[in-house]
């Protein structure tokens, strides 16, 4: 990408599937995934949050995952969402903080995605990663990664990252119906 660089997470290919972190979800997701949720916790450290949020995930994802980045779109589009993410983090979320992010829109997997089953989490996130588990399980995966996570936080329309993607001009049911192939297909 034109001068911009991107952090290289030190892994193999695709290695074995690593258990999901801090009760996010029971599923495993490959170790890009791993990288990007590692990245989420920091940011959302960095930017005095709570909670690991949508928009912190999808910050990470764009800054770790290359096939995300694919999946999203040309250069000109990820620079306009990393924009919107940075100024996120130096003020725009200020709106956001002490809030819980909880949009309700995709489906909460039993005691998952209440607040109170994730410590650390908010509910939108934790469904999110749990919708990315269960859309590596329906395509035989055994794991979910960086595009199932980018489809699961472009499904729902209430969450942060949906909005920082709309503000960017990012139409996210396109971009679902793009990724997945349209409602019935899983990549």
């Amino acid at each position: 990408m034109g001068g911009v660089h991107f952090p290289t997470p030190r892994t193999s290919g695709r290695p074995a599937s690593r258990p999901a972190q801090d009760g996010v979800c029971s599923d495993a997701f490959d170790a890009q995934l791993a990288t990007v949720v590692a990245g989420a916790r920091r940011r959302a450290q960095r930017d005095g949050d709570r909670q690991i949020d949508t928009a912190h995930l999808l910050h990470s994802l764009l800054e770790w995952d290359p096939d995300a980045r694919a999946a999203l779109g040309g250069e000109q589009q990820i620079a306009r969402v990393l924009g919107y993410l940075v100024q996120r983090s130096i003020g725009y979320g200020l709106r956001w903080q002490g809030s819980v992010e909880d949009s309700g829109a995709l489906p909460v997997v039993k005691g998952a995605a209440d607040g109170r089953g994730c410590p650390g989490w908010s509910p939108a996130a934790a469904a999110a990663m749990r919708a990315a588990g269960e859309r590596a399980r329906l395509r035989n995966a055994g794991y979910a990664d960086g595009v199932d996570l980018l489809v699961c936080l472009a499904a729902d329309p209430e969450c942060r990252a949906v909005e920082v993607l709309g503000r960017a001009g990012v139409d996210a049911a396109l971009l679902t119906e793009r990724i997945a192939g349209g409602p019935q297909a899983h990549r």
